[in-house]
């Protein structure tokens, strides 16, 4: 379900782009299916094509979707955010790895990385 803050600063285009890119992420739309047509979103939310068709340019762009000339728009298979939440969490796995090589005990680990997520260790 797409909310559109109208009164918002963010421009329309990329509360659509931030919308889509979630739904991607959280698979709440899934790898392959298809969006709706630009034409079609621009009337069901009252919005110019263009603002539709510009969000969907960015989508395309970034890998969160994919376009079949003749066919519509889908969403991609791994999407970008996808992609950068395994890198990040293998980067983060290697760096436990990395610890335990220099002797930081476990507890020293999770001391580290619950102060991290709390905002105490500056990156």
């Amino acid at each position: 379900m797409i909310l559109l803050d109208y009164k918002s600063r963010q421009p329309i285009y990329e509360q659509l782009y931030n919308s889509f890119a979630k739904m991607a992420a959280l698979h709440v739309m899934h790898g392959g299916e298809q969006l709706p047509s630009v034409r079609a979103l621009a009337q069901s939310l009252g919005i110019n094509p263009n603002t539709v068709q510009k969000a969907y340019q960015l989508l395309e762009r970034d890998g969160i979707i994919y376009s079949i000339p003749g066919k519509g728009s889908f969403i991609g298979e791994t999407t970008r955010l996808e992609r950068e939440r395994l890198e990040a969490a293998e980067e983060l796995k290697n760096t436990v790895v990395k610890a335990q090589n220099v002797s930081l005990t476990p507890d020293e680990i999770r001391g580290i990385v619950e102060e991290a997520l709390k905002g105490g260790i500056s990156p």
